[in-house]
Formats: C-alpha cells, sequence, structure tokens
C-alpha cells in the first residue's frame, strides 16, 4: 500500500457547479479528468440555496462547522443536518437545497460515481494507533481534529487538523499505521465490480 500525505497547499478551491458556492476539493480520482470515479471535498455554505445535481452519483454529506441545516431532497422529509460529522446519504441526481439554521456551515462530501465504485464513510475517534491492512481498495484518511503520525515503511510523517492521507493500492504488501489522537473521517473506495450482484 502506498501512501501520501496531503495538506491545505495540495487542496484546489474551485466554485460549486452551479455557481453558488466555494468548494475545497482534498482529492479525487481520477486526478484532474474532466469526470471523477470518486471525490472528496469540503464545501463553504454561506447562504441558502440549491445544490448542484451530479447525476449518476452517490453522495454522502456531514456537516464539519457552524449550526447546520436543513437538507431538502425532492419530496421526501427535510433532513437536519445540525449534528457535527453525521453523514447523510442522497443520490447526485436529486434535487436538493439547503436552508441555513445560523448562519454560514462548511460541510464534508464524499461523492462517487455509482457504475465505478462505491464507498464506505466512517468517522472514529483516534485514540492510539490505527492499522491499514494492503487490499484492494483506496482509503482517505481526514484529520478532523488532533495531530498524528502517518506510519508507512521507514518512514513518518507528522499531521496535523486538517490535513489527509491517501492510502492507495499497490503491488506490496506494506500496511500503514496512523498514530495519535483526536477525530478522523475515514471514507473507503472499492471498484464497483467487487459489488454483490
Amino acid at each position: 500500500m502506498h501512501a501520501r500525505v496531503l495538506r491545505s497547499a495540495d487542496y484546489r478551491r474551485m466554485r460549486w457547479k452551479n455557481g453558488g458556492g466555494w468548494t475545497t476539493e482534498l482529492a479525487a480520482f481520477p486526478a484532474d479528468a474532466p469526470a471523477f470515479d470518486w471525490r472528496v471535498s469540503i464545501a463553504q455554505i454561506d447562504a441558502d440555496g440549491a445544490f448542484s445535481p451530479f447525476p449518476g452519483c452517490d453522495r454522502h454529506i456531514a456537516l464539519l462547522e457552524g449550526h447546520g441545516m436543513v437538507l431538502h431532497l425532492d419530496d421526501a422529509e427535510p433532513v437536519r443536518l445540525d449534528q457535527r460529522l453525521r453523514f447523510v446519504p442522497f443520490a447526485g441526481e436529486a434535487s436538493a437545497h439547503g436552508k441555513l439554521l445560523a448562519g454560514p456551515v462548511r460541510d464534508f462530501n464524499v461523492m462517487v460515481r455509482r457504475d465505478a465504485c462505491r464507498a464506505e464513510v466512517l468517522v472514529r475517534p483516534l485514540v492510539g494507533p490505527m492499522v491499514f491492512l494492503p487490499e484492494d481498495a483506496t482509503w482517505f484518511v481526514y484529520l478532523a481534529s488532533g495531530t498524528a503520525t502517518l506510519k508507512s515503511a521507514d518512514t513518518a510523517q507528522a499531521l496535523e487538523a486538517g490535513d489527509s492521507a491517501l492510502l492507495l493500492p499497490d503491488s506490496g504488501n506494506q500496511r500503514v499505521v496512523i498514530d495519535g489522537g483526536g477525530e478522523v473521517i475515514i471514507a473507503k473506495f472499492v471498484p464497483a465490480s467487487r459489488q454483490p450482484r
């Protein structure tokens, strides 16, 4: 498994597809391609408004900072996003509209193109070592708070809150350890070909 540390200088800030806000893209695959298989980002929402549509994608969203918002999805019951790091899944083609509860928010987003891969999104406390074993999956780990050290092969790299680690499968049999204290958001991306039929 190959590990790469991503810091704020590696992230890309861009306009929403519909022009209604700003997103910081933490990582996407394939990188710099017109369409992604998966994407991880943080959106800044300063006013009520519609979300950009992403047909063919599955989305996971959670409040990162702020008081939260109410998410309206098509004709479904509105969903309150007012608990930090509680992820809500929804289809990218849904008509989504956010209404802020009390001021601007930042939300964490994980998106996958469903014919390419699927995602499992977890939030975990970091209380000591967390071990990632080699397998046919890509892991994205975001340090939401605290400090940590990423250990891979003979190297060790410090992680501060807001940094990320991208763990990519390769031909080696190397495990990766993230050790520290705080809380992490973990997204595991598995190829669609491995989904049960």
